[in-house]
């Protein structure tokens, strides 16, 4: 995880955290944390590096929407940084 950009983190945080959520779910939640409007160009781009790098699957919820689920990969990287965090924070 330390190759990913704090945006990509968050974006593999939230779906985490989520049932198979559209791209637009995972736009949604991370507008209201960063309390800033996030457009499809920041977007989508930083959703496909996390399916290129293997830490999001990507399918089909119908003809015009995917959907973003997280991979083996993605759960460990995040327990890994979890850990790494926990050295740090008492």
């Amino acid at each position: 995880m330390d190759d990913l950009t704090g945006f990509q983190r968050d974006l593999l945080y939230v779906i985490a955290g989520a049932d198979q959520p559209s791209g637009q779910d995972v736009k949604d939640e991370v507008e209201q944390y960063y309390n800033a409007d996030i457009n499809h160009g920041r977007l989508y781009p930083n959703l496909d590096t996390l399916v290129n790098k293997e830490l999001v699957e990507k399918g089909q919820l119908d003809r015009r929407t995917n959907y973003y689920a997280i991979a083996d990969k993605g759960e460990k990287a995040i327990e890994d940084r979890q850990r790494w965090e926990e050295q740090f924070i008492d």
